[in-house]
């Protein structure tokens, strides 16, 4: 049988004769297009958590060369290639995106990472604007927890030679403080400008730290989990409200094909290499495992999502609405 289209005669006649006007009428200006706005990310990501409110909030972006030799550095650049072209990913520019995570508990705020600090570079260090945004004043903020101190987590604890949360406690991990407080690294040029930012941005606030290893609280249904690799202390942390559970990651994961899918590669910002990988395996093997979500400091905004195993690594899913109910 063959399909016929029917048509209405009326409609046809009236929209033939708009046609026309609308073909009679002077081209002008009053219905030009509206200006580019440029590429915008989403600002944050809000949920509950049990009893608590996570907030994943969103400090910038930048783009970067790579993903070799950031990632796959004791690979062959065409095998890192391959595999960002099986995930829709170009192979010769990336980007990094950075996040931090604001819990309320219902009686504090807890930052988790301060971000990059407003004048650090471009098209990042926008936390205090976005916490403005959503009417979070600094002076708001309980308790700001580090997972580690490299300086795009370190670089928003002080603006304009100020503590940017001045009536906040901190909570440090003792053996990142101790590694990066060592004098003897000043003598090295390289970690040199790492070690004098955290002697301005770290260690001013020593007298009002908690100094914790893993296992520690840093408040009830917060806890640290060490994951020692990126850096000499780094902590990730757990968080569980009414049955409700968490993994705040920090960089235990750097990308979330690269370092996900290919768990042992080498990265560029890992100090230690093999233990960083070991970390990866052991903490998203937990996260996968146990089939809970997390936040990872520099997964796709909002960086809010779970992994499942897939070959010899994880596949990363971001969260669509299951945080929403």
């Amino acid at each position: 049988m063959t399909y016929q289209p029917v048509f209405n005669r009326r409609a046809l006649l009236i929209g033939a004769a708009g046609l026309g006007v609308a073909a009679a009428l002077p081209a002008t200006g009053a219905h030009a297009a509206l200006p580019m706005q440029g590429l915008h990310r989403p600002g944050l990501y809000r949920f509950r958590l049990g009893a608590f409110e996570v907030t994943a909030v969103h400090d910038g972006a930048i783009q970067l060369d790579g993903p070799h030799p950031i990632f796959g550095q004791n690979l062959e650049a065409a095998d890192v290639a391959e595999l960002a072209a099986a995930n829709f990913l170009p192979s010769d520019r990336m980007e990094i995106g950075f996040t931090v995570t604001l819990v309320n508990t219902g009686s504090q705020l807890i930052l988790i990472d301060a971000g990059n600090g407003a004048a650090r570079r471009p098209n990042a260090g926008r936390l205090l604007a976005v916490l403005a945004e959503i009417g979070v004043a600094p002076e708001a903020v309980d308790i700001v927890a580090i997972t580690h101190f490299h300086p795009d987590h370190i670089g928003g604890l002080m603006e304009e030679g100020k503590p940017a949360f001045p009536n906040a406690s901190y909570v440090f991990g003792q053996a990142e403080y101790d590694f990066w407080t060592d004098p003897s690294h000043l003598a090295n040029e390289q970690m040199k400008p790492r070690v004098e930012l955290i002697q301005n941005n770290v260690v001013p606030h020593a007298e009002k730290a908690r100094f914790i290893k893993g296992g520690d609280a840093v408040v009830s249904g917060i806890e640290a989990v060490e994951s020692f690799g990126h850096t000499p202390g780094h902590l990730s942390y757990h968080l569980e409200s009414e049955g409700k559970r968490l993994m705040v990651t920090g960089d235990v994961a750097n990308h979330y094909v690269m370092s996900l899918q290919r768990p042992d590669w080498h990265v560029r910002f890992d100090m230690d290499k093999d233990k960083a990988a070991a970390a990866r395996r052991s903490v998203f093997g937990m996260i996968a495992s146990d089939r809970i979500p997390f936040i990872g400091y520099h997964m796709p905004a909002p960086s809010v999502g779970f992994v499942e195993p897939m070959g010899d690594g994880f596949r990363y899913v971001a969260a669509a609405y299951q945080m929403n109910l």
